[in-house]
């Protein structure tokens, strides 16, 4: 049985983990094996162990011990699980809990981009995208509609943030990811074997249906921030650039909603089942 156990005060050392610590370090760059991040919701938590990733704690409001988290801790027998009312554990945190239930877990050892493309016909490439939401929401389009794997440049945000896990349903568990080397990254996916095709809004831009796009045997995807797009050097240096054509004069969707729209119709016809 897992250990229960009562939290009355909002600084007890226990539980430092889920009041006082920033995301960076939760992530500890400098030891990155021991890294930690925060799951949310007793689903997004199923999922995370389901695909092999190891619980080090819960907190979990106590309704929900015999509840929506019991299945978890009958699971995971050494965990410790840490509880209080609705308002303490409110306090501790600064937010109120989604569904109640919090797990912190381990971080995996980091994937090489190499190790993302192994087999892969189709990726996403992330170009410079710092919203937590829109990252989970790509991760959850890509894992959708067949998207095999997604490349992260070095200072797009971080899959493991607790609200990019929650927006992508636990997605970011399903699909292969990983950050490539460098901001000039347009060698690094052409030497892991994938032409490229730049998201963007230009005069020569090709229509998202043609013809050359869905017939390459592979395929990077990339997609820019939510400003400012992708950079000049990246779109001039891909071997495609694309648009989604449009009506009513709109110039551009969310980059969330545009990755949706570019998953779907770019997607390999033979992969993963999608026809």
């Amino acid at each position: 049985m897992s250990r229960i156990i009562k939290i009355e005060r909002t600084d007890d050392e226990r539980v430092r983990i889920y009041s006082s610590l920033t995301e960076a370090q939760l992530r500890n760059k400098l030891h990155p094996e021991d890294g930690v991040f925060i799951a949310e919701s007793p689903k997004v938590i199923k999922v995370a162990i389901q695909a092999g990733y190891r619980p080090l704690s819960m907190l979990c409001e106590e309704k929900h011990i015999a509840g929506d988290a019991a299945e978890i801790i009958a699971a995971n027998e050494d965990m410790p699980v840490f509880t209080g009312s609705r308002e303490t554990l409110s306090r501790l945190t600064g937010y109120t809990l989604t569904r109640g239930v919090l797990c912190a877990m381990r971080r995996p050892t980091p994937l090489s981009p190499a190790d993302v493309c192994k087999g892969a016909k189709r990726i996403a490439v992330i170009d410079d995208v710092t919203d937590t939401t829109n990252i989970g929401a790509i991760f959850r389009s890509a894992a959708a509609l067949g998207i095999d794997g997604i490349l992260l440049s070095p200072t797009a945000c971080d899959p493991l943030n607790r609200r990019a896990i929650r927006v992508s349903m636990g997605t970011v568990f399903l699909i292969p990811w990983a950050y490539l080397n460098d901001t000039d990254y347009l060698n690094e996916c052409n030497e892991l074997g994938f032409k490229t095709v730049a998201m963007a809004l230009r005069d020569d831009s090709v229509s998202i249906d043609d013809p050359r796009l869905v017939s390459e045997p592979r395929l990077a995807i990339i997609l820019g921030t939510e400003g400012e797009g992708l950079p000049a050097s990246i779109i001039e240096g891909c071997d495609y650039v694309a648009r989604i054509p449009m009506a009513r004069n709109v110039d551009s969707l969310n980059v969330a909603a545009a990755s949706a729209v570019a998953f779907w119709q770019l997607r390999s016809r033979h992969n993963n089942g999608i026809c």
